[in-house]
């Protein structure tokens, strides 16, 4: 059962778990050290508890209990309940969804076991905006995708950002994070993975024209500057999304990370 108390002070020590969350290195160390991340607004907290992560805290305001109840009533967490103003003053920000929950990381599977029960993985190099990271996750679990896999520089997916924007589809696609980046594409392809890398050169192979084995893996790179020169050179194939002649003769010659990434998954779990 939750135990609900008031809190009046957004200087309140059990509140740390959620102060200043617009500060980005502050909230990667903070929560690194402490093991936790953030889930904002009722439907993500509410995809954070049923995907198992444990719940530290919760803090929102009085008029969300009610519809926070069957959610809250079940946990063995405290509930701050705070003003508006109180919020505000330890986020640093307006919190227009509810709520804000604090909840334990769990240990991530090594990539082996993910790839033993995969088909069509998404694996993203050294993507470090936390929000496309998060746009992608939702892309990956609307299209059917069963799993992620991240190089050791990637964002994080669970930051804030990346699971508010992906609205709780990172707790629904198992993902994991490479040991190292030189040889990552090395145990996709011991695990039986065709490697396709997807890069903006036009002279590369029709994504939707690409016959697919049974096991794929979709490699997308970074934000500026894509796959690197070694991962587009080891992969087993190099793909593309046609861009219009007209498109071309304007200068629009690739789409942004995230409407690729929904393009190219729709095309590899076809």
């Amino acid at each position: 059962m939750a135990e609900i108390l008031d809190v009046t002070s957004p200087d309140d020590p059990r509140l740390d778990d959620y102060t200043r969350l617009r500060d980005v290195e502050l909230r990667k160390s903070l929560e690194a050290e402490r093991g936790l991340f953030l889930a904002e607004g009722e439907k993500v907290i509410r995809r954070a508890v049923a995907a198992g992560y444990p719940v530290r805290s919760v803090l929102t305001t009085r008029r969300w209990l009610a519809a926070l109840a069957d959610v809250l009533d079940p946990l063995e967490a405290p509930v701050y309940v705070v003003s508006e103003e109180v919020v505000e003053g330890v986020a640093g920000f307006q919190v227009h969804r509810g709520a804000l929950a604090s909840l334990g990381r769990v240990e991530l599977p090594p990539t082996a076991a993910l790839l033993a029960r995969a088909r069509r993985v998404l694996v993203l190099e050294d993507l470090v905006d936390h929000g496309n990271v998060g746009a992608i996750f939702r892309c990956a679990a609307a299209l059917g995708v069963d799993a992620v896999l991240l190089s050791p520089r990637c964002a994080d997916p669970l930051y804030r950002r990346s699971v508010k924007v992906s609205m709780g589809a990172v707790f629904a696609v198992p993902y994991a994070r490479m040991t190292e980046w030189y040889d990552g594409l090395a145990e996709l392809r011991a695990a039986g993975f065709r490697t396709l890398a997807l890069t903006p050169d036009q002279s590369a192979a029709p994504m939707d024209k690409v016959d697919l084995a049974d096991r794929a893996a979709l490699l997308l790179g970074s934000e500026g500057d894509g796959l690197s020169s070694r991962w587009l050179h080891e992969a087993d194939q190099a793909v593309c999304i046609p861009m219009s002649a007209e498109a071309m003769d304007l200068g629009v010659d690739s789409l942004n990370v995230v409407a690729a990434a929904a393009i190219a998954c729709y095309a590899l779990v076809r």
